[in-house]
């Protein structure tokens, strides 16, 4: 009974997909946008985003790209404007998860006209993540005959769509570092290997593999690891995540002991080994079982912290490594500001990064001080959210909007001794702006 109700559910997801592209061409987009569920609405406009970039390559080469990138910012506006309008709760949710996902496009568009692509082999046009709706073939035989389905490809790599249910849920703002790891981990995928994202505390490790299970639609556990587990818990793991074709993140994957690590390497090679074989049903730890061919383990760690251990070859040789370094805040400040409904995002990102930059070299150091991504991600909800709630109200431009915020989520952290140098450099930044 819940196995029919999982097929179902995939079937009208997959379904949703098929009628939204339908209509798409049909209506007005901001309309469009407002009749369909969250997660079709990202995946059909992606769709048709492909579909128009490799048109306008094909009819004009880099001036055809030209113009399709005017096209997309005007396309981007019209939904920033949505999200200021009256709307509900789930609806300025969808929009700000289209926002975001817009802008990369756009940001795309412009980098490829840029670099002159005039051609869709061009590796610039390749190395994105890229949708399509067409037959799925697997070993030369189509998966189901005569039926569609959504393809991500990337470089060339290529994921089904899951058609997993995500919910009304936000997307990860996508910087080139995004971009690469995304490449790296489609890649590993379709040469059925692991990923293994690794660098400090606050690079986005486990968000953005997060985030591309979202893209993939494909429902992933995060698991925090610690030196408690033993190989029978991870083979219990492992089982459940053989059976149901689920991602799993295990985040500090080096905190485990050093000889449960090399048994996971054995569980891991026996779930792959099944893969390549193309089996449905398997032995593994002492059970016969199905085997979902979607199932596939990440890792993330933090190099050189106490207490954590190498990893062994034999389980080394099951991923694919990608170094993570500090993303771009203000780029990603500036996304997260379009998606509020903020027009100046530019340059109020780039204020509210340098307050904080300014701030972690000039104030004294404290332990509880953070100035990295969370900090940034705080000061960032606090606007979307104070944005909201005064509406179109004169008093607030959208400076103070901005201010307002880094007072509301720094202020109660600081010393005494600090408050005078805060308030001297919000003050250089944001000259002449009162706060009500």
């Amino acid at each position: 009974w819940l196995l029919e109700l999982e097929n179902v559910q995939w079937d009208s997801i997959r379904t949703q997909c098929e009628r939204a592209l339908a209509e798409y061409p049909t209506i007005a987009r901001p309309t469009w946008t407002l009749h369909w569920p969250a997660q079709v609405v990202l995946v059909v406009s992606q769709i048709f985003w492909t579909q128009d970039v490799q048109a306008a390559l094909a009819g004009g080469g880099t001036r055809g790209l030209q113009a399709y990138t005017d096209a997309c910012t005007q396309q981007m506006q019209h939904i920033v404007l949505m999200v200021r309008g009256d709307l509900s709760k789930l609806e300025r949710k969808t929009l700000s998860a289209l926002v975001v996902i817009d802008v990369h496009a756009r940001d795309t568009t412009q980098a490829m006209c840029k670099a002159g692509v005039s051609d869709a082999k061009d590796f610039e046009w390749v190395s994105q993540l890229r949708y399509y709706w067409e037959a799925a073939w697997k070993d030369g035989q189509a998966c189901r005959e005569g039926e569609l389905t959504c393809v991500a490809r990337i470089v060339n790599a290529r994921v089904l769509y899951g058609y997993e249910y995500l919910g009304n849920s936000s997307r990860l703002v996508i910087t080139p570092l995004t971009d690469r790891c995304y490449r790296t981990m489609s890649s590993a995928l379709d040469l059925l290997y692991g990923g293994a994202p690794e660098g400090p505390a606050g690079t986005g490790k486990t968000e953005t593999v997060k985030d591309l299970s979202k893209a993939a639609a494909i429902q992933c556990v995060v698991f925090n690891c610690s030196d408690g587990l033993d190989y029978k818990a991870m083979g219990k793991f492992f089982k459940g995540l053989a059976g149901c074709g689920s991602w799993c993140c295990f985040d500090e994957f080096n905190r485990i002991n050093i000889e449960v690590l090399s048994v996971i390497a054995q569980q891991i090679l026996t779930i792959n080994n099944g893969k390549k074989l193309g089996l449905d049903k398997f032995h593994f730890e002492g059970t016969f079982m199905k085997l979902n061919p979607n199932a596939n383990p990440f890792i993330t760690m933090n190099p050189g912290y106490a207490g954590r251990a190498e990893l062994p070859d034999n389980l080394k040789a099951l991923f694919r490594p990608c170094a993570m370094m500090v993303p771009d805040y203000a780029l990603i400040g500036e996304i997260r500001l379009y998606s509020f409904g903020f027009e100046n995002a530019r340059s109020n990102a780039q204020k509210l990064v340098r307050v904080l930059q300014l701030c972690s070299e000039q104030l004294s150091s404290q332990k509880h001080y953070d100035y990295g991504m969370r900090a940034v991600n705080s000061i960032l909800v606090a606007c979307g959210n104070l944005r909201q709630a005064v509406g179109d109200d004169p008093l607030w431009d959208e400076a103070k909007i901005v201010l307002r915020s880094v007072m509301d989520v720094n202020l109660p952290k600081f010393t005494v001794e600090n408050l005078p140098l805060f308030h001297g450099i919000t003050s250089d930044h944001f000259p002449g702006v009162e706060l009500p």
